[in-house]
């Protein structure tokens, strides 16, 4: 087997979302030998049969020495645990998001990360859209001018009755400030180049009264070392009759230029990622993102990195986006509990 193969495998699968990363790694020509998942076997069982990856019978198996890189998207809290344990086993780990779930864990994340055994990625793949490099592109060329501010509003459909019963847990998820707004920190960061100088943080409990510590809509306001403001929002309240899970939008404003992204579309107009954009020098149009044959995937990146070579996303940009969300929800004002708020 060639030297620019690596070998994968997947340790534990309770969230679909490592399916981005079996697909991305097999496209690539990587082959994936097998699915080792002991406590939830139904979506290993549909992973398998969609990819056709066999499903492990032995952890081992994901040991060998021609394994180089484990994918997992376990329990939120328990990927801090196989990031180590992969480390122990000298293979580079792609976890899905969020990596870490509270302080603690992240001086381990930190620690792994600081040792430089391996190479650890995390699936925040919004970066990685066709619409948003194409924004990334128009902010670095100018187009917006200097950035004044970015809205992020990110609904997702709950569907209880399908989430599993970790989901609803705030020691096992982390909660939605660290689940959801993770992506949109990375983001943030990602579009202006600005460090995080300051922020505010609020969750609201309006759902959900079985499970007493699920918070359901939260809201963050970032101000960053560049004068740039950022608002982000999110929930669990997308209607279930919508047509998408989460009607996810993008707002940006600069000097020069304002842009808007629709990232799941729009029904009146269309089912595909939307951006339109109007500046002082250009009429208000539709932008056009690159052919997708040009677009590296975040799968492409982290094997990039493994290699050596560059990458978009890096361990720096995890831990800063892993720091500000342990950081919202440890300041985060609370309604609808008991407790008002966090010291």
């Amino acid at each position: 087997m060639g030297s620019d193969k690596y070998p994968f495998g997947i340790l534990e699968c309770r969230h679909g979302h490592i399916g981005m990363f079996i697909e991305e790694m097999l496209a690539l020509g990587h082959p994936c030998v097998g699915i080792w998942e002991p406590e939830q076997p139904q979506l290993a069982k549909s992973l398998s049969a969609k990819y056709g990856v066999p499903l492990l019978e032995d952890e081992a198996l994901l040991w060998q020495p021609e394994v180089r890189i484990i994918g997992t998207s376990a329990v939120n809290n328990r990927k801090i645990g196989l990031i180590e344990v992969c480390e122990r086993h000298g293979k580079h780990v792609m976890v899905d998001k969020p990596a870490v779930t509270d302080r603690a864990q992240l001086q381990r994340l930190e620690a792994v990360i600081e040792r430089g055994r391996i190479e650890v990625g995390m699936l925040l793949t919004e970066r990685f859209r066709p619409s948003i490099m194409k924004l990334k592109s128009e902010i670095a060329a100018g187009r917006l001018g200097r950035i004044a501010s970015i809205t992020m509003r990110k609904p997702h459909r709950l569907a209880p009755v399908t989430r599993e019963a970790w989901h609803f847990h705030k020691e096992q998820n982390g909660g939605i400030l660290i689940d959801l707004f993770i992506h949109d920190v990375d983001l943030v960061r990602y579009l202006t180049g600005q460090p995080i100088v300051s922020q505010h943080s609020v969750m609201t409990k309006l759902g959900q009264p079985a499970h007493p510590d699920f918070y359901d809509t939260a809201g963050m306001q970032l101000l960053l070392s560049g004068g740039a403001m950022a608002q982000l929002y999110a929930d669990w309240h997308t209607p279930d009759r919508s047509w998408t899970w989460g009607d996810l939008r993008i707002f940006v404003t600069g000097t020069e230029g304002t842009a808007e992204l629709r990232l799941n579309g729009d029904p009146t107009v269309s089912k595909e990622e939307l951006y339109f954009q109007v500046t002082n020098d250009a009429p208000f149009a539709r932008m056009e993102p690159g052919e997708p044959a040009q677009q590296a995937g975040i799968a492409a990146d982290f094997v990039k990195r493994i290699a050596g070579g560059p990458s978009a996303l890096t361990h720096e940009d995890l831990l800063a986006a892993s720091q500000a969300v342990i950081q919202a929800d440890e300041q985060a004002v609370l309604y609808g509990s008991e407790q008002s708020h966090k010291s």
